[in-house]
């Protein structure tokens, strides 16, 4: 399997300072960064994997950068790696989370990188080395949501897809749990990146639904908290 698409259900819940959950239907790829997949050219504006949309440089190709990240964070080349993300639909782009589970020779997945995204703008790579049931723990060290300090810890549960998906993040932070995010689906038959633009709303729709949400829970009565040295 080098290439599998998965469709998939987001969902999110806020347990404190107020209960409020989000549901959103959306699609997500799973490519091998030696063989990503692409359109026929002439028609590439469609939909598409681009190395602007993720870390590092634009130039260079995404396992080059992804190669070149882990480098500088003191980790060998990965045999293989596999990047679950969005495409960029219709030239537009906007990917919360993308993870890249990056493989040893003997196909062992030695580390995972997830790469957040804001609608500020803002990107942060979070280096993972999971157990063997894919849990990992790492310290908040970006802003996301407004509504949530830069503080507390993250439990993953993050296993390589296969005929499923399922990714969990929980935040925690002393003697509460305020936040739970999880993505869960089944690969599709259909792995065709000709099925992107078919529903286009379901990348666009992305960064306008949090903005809808996040009017919705100012409207709860939350607050943001400042980005400070994050904006």
């Amino acid at each position: 399997m080098v290439t599998a698409r998965y469709d998939v259900v987001v969902r999110h819940q806020r347990h404190e300072p107020v209960r409020y959950g989000l549901r959103s239907r959306q699609a997500a790829w799973l490519v091998d960064l030696d063989e990503v997949p692409r359109l026929p050219v002439g028609l590439r504006w469609l939909a598409g994997f681009h190395s602007a949309d993720h870390l590092g440089d634009p130039a260079r190709t995404m396992r080059q950068n992804i190669d070149a990240w882990l480098a500088e964070s003191g980790v060998a080349r990965p045999a293989r790696v596999r990047m679950l993300a969005q495409p960029r639909v219709l030239g537009h782009a906007f990917d919360p989370l993308t993870v890249y589970w990056c493989h040893d020779g003997d196909g062992t997945v030695s580390h995972v990188v997830a790469e957040v995204r804001n609608t500020y703008g803002g990107r942060h790579c979070y280096l993972l080395q999971p157990d063997a049931d894919g849990r990992a723990e790492t310290d908040k060290a970006f802003y996301v949501s407004p509504f949530h300090p830069v503080d507390g810890r993250y439990a993953l549960h993050l296993p390589e897809p296969d005929d499923t998906l399922t990714i969990v993040v929980t935040l925690h932070r002393p003697g509460v749990a305020p936040f739970t995010a999880t993505m869960t689906g089944t690969r599709a038959a259909d792995a065709s990146l000709w099925r992107a633009p078919l529903r286009p709303w379901r990348t666009r729709g992305v960064s306008a639904a949090i903005r809808w949400h996040g009017l919705r829970l100012y409207a709860k009565g939350l607050r943001p908290f400042p980005r400070g040295e994050h904006a």
